[in-house]
């Protein structure tokens, strides 16, 4: 049995393992069953940010008009060099990976997936390794939903319509989270016709008020069902037929793609776990303590497979995290994750931090919120700005600010503003009391404030 001083199983959150440990002249072993580089790399963020960007421009393109600009009526995409583009991009920095980890005296990749003998033993490929401390970041995979006919037809999860190269002139799209709101953008700005089936509501996470801003934006550009049940699937000569219930009646649809976009399961189902005595939570993702460690001694668990937080950056401050506490000199302390931002890259664009107002509501906890609308800024005006608001979250009585909500153009990069502040626990004044670009569109989150601060001493702002 070989013998390592880090085993990580992962390569993605993991890397902030692997890489500084090896550095150090420890002996590691990343077990990987695909490409390294993990989710966000080869299957999630970067390539669909890639497709969504062309897909923003081509909206722009689209919109232009309302400028007074003309635009070529026969506008259209080189979809297959578009996802050949991206996925040589991002197959390229996977193979720089595996080119560095080859290279690395101290690192030793295993391509194959990982199973627990017992607590501390770990089999790939019918060899075994075991290791002081083992690290799991497997992450998570699409759900697929239990509809009768889906299964062995060849449907598309976020995976295969990221390097599918041929845009279909239609496509039916199950789920109403991120990930369906994110690849349903990108193919309809592509040129796409697209229908979301959603069982409750979209983006039912989201500050309310945001999440029906975003539908009733989205909704112009998308066939948006909601309350729409799945019954089953029919798949016929290239051709997708689903039949669904809605308000109590039977109705159907069809389409040339099927997404299904319904949401993640942990993959620590695939590790074995029992054998190892590594327990679970009561949603199947692996249990941790305040350490980050699980129920065995010197195992410990981050990223997507604990359930915590399900973002690239989350994962990183968790493997940075556990990197300082074990190896590093960092006193060994529980971890406390700031507060965790997180952004929705689709047509409106969402960005969100801390509490959300039912959330707040739903603790009793007295705040007020200032919200104001992109129209009404200098840079909205310039944008002709028809949608999208800033909403800032503030407790009464401290002043601090409890969470901010944008929805609209470069939402995800106004938001760090207010990232920063309650990083420092900061107050609707640290907000008011700075100077402002004018006019750029953070003036939109000052203005906010501004409402926010007319909510605490009881006046009407004009607007």
């Amino acid at each position: 049995m070989k013998t390592f001083d880090v085993i990580t199983i992962g390569s993605g959150g993991g890397a902030k393992i692997t890489s500084p440990a090896a550095s150090m002249g420890l002996k590691v072993a990343v077990i990987e069953k695909d490409r390294l580089g993990g989710t966000c790399l080869n299957r999630g963020c970067i390539p669909s940010k890639m497709l969504i960007h062309p897909a923003d421009v081509a909206l722009g393109i689209k919109e232009a008009r309302k400028f007074d600009l003309r635009n070529d009526p026969n506008f259209t995409v080189d979809f297959a060099k578009l996802v050949t583009r991206i996925s040589q991009t991002v197959d390229n920095d996977s193979d720089k990976i595996a080119a560095s980890y080859a290279k690395h005296p101290n690192i030793t990749p295993i391509k194959g997936e990982a199973k627990f003998i017992d607590n501390k033993t770990i089999e790939v490929n019918g060899e075994r390794m075991t290791a002081p401390k083992i690290f799991i970041a497997v992450g998570t995979r699409p759900h697929i939903p239990d509809i009768p006919g889906l299964a062995g037809t060849p449907f598309m999860t976020s995976t295969e319509a990221l390097r599918r190269t041929i845009l279909p002139k239609s496509m039916i799209i199950l789920g109403g989270g991120y990930i369906a709101a994110e690849l349903g953008h990108a193919y309809g700005a592509l040129g796409t016709k697209t229908c979301f089936l959603v069982r409750s509501s979209m983006l039912r996470r989201e500050d309310a008020e945001v999440a029906a801003e975003f539908v009733r934006v989205f909704s112009q550009h998308h066939d948006i069902r909601l309350g729409a049940v799945p019954a089953r699937v029919e798949h016929h000569d290239g051709q997708w037929t689903l039949h669904y219930t809605q308000n109590n009646q039977n109705r159907k649809i069809s389409a040339e793609a099927l997404l299904v976009a319904t949401g993640i399961v942990s993959n620590a189902d695939t590790l074995h776990l029992e054998n190892a005595g590594i327990r679970l939570n009561n949603r199947a993702f692996i249990a941790v303590d305040d350490f980050l460690q699980t129920s065995v001694e010197g195992v410990y668990a981050l990223g997507d497979c604990i359930g915590r937080h399900f973002f690239r950056h989350s994962v990183n401050f968790e493997g940075e995290y556990l990197f300082h506490t074990l190896f590093g000199n960092s006193p060994k302390r529980p971890i406390q994750y700031p507060p965790m931002p997180h952004a929705i890259f689709a047509h409106p664009q969402i960005a969100g931090v801390g509490k959300t107002e039912q959330q707040l509501k739903d603790e009793g906890v007295d705040y007020v919120a200032g919200l104001n609308p992109y129209k009404n800024s200098a840079m909205g005006m310039a944008l002709l700005s028809d949608h999208g608001f800033c909403k800032l979250l503030i407790e009464r009585k401290s002043r601090r600010i409890l969470g901010c909500h944008i929805i609209g153009d470069e939402a995800s990069d106004m938001i760090h503003m207010v990232i920063a502040f309650m990083n420092k626990n900061g107050t609707l004044d640290d907000l008011l009391n700075m100077i402002y670009i004018h006019p750029a569109l953070p003036e939109i989150v000052r203005n906010s404030a501004r409402k926010a601060e007319a909510a605490l001493i009881g006046y009407k702002l004009r607007t």
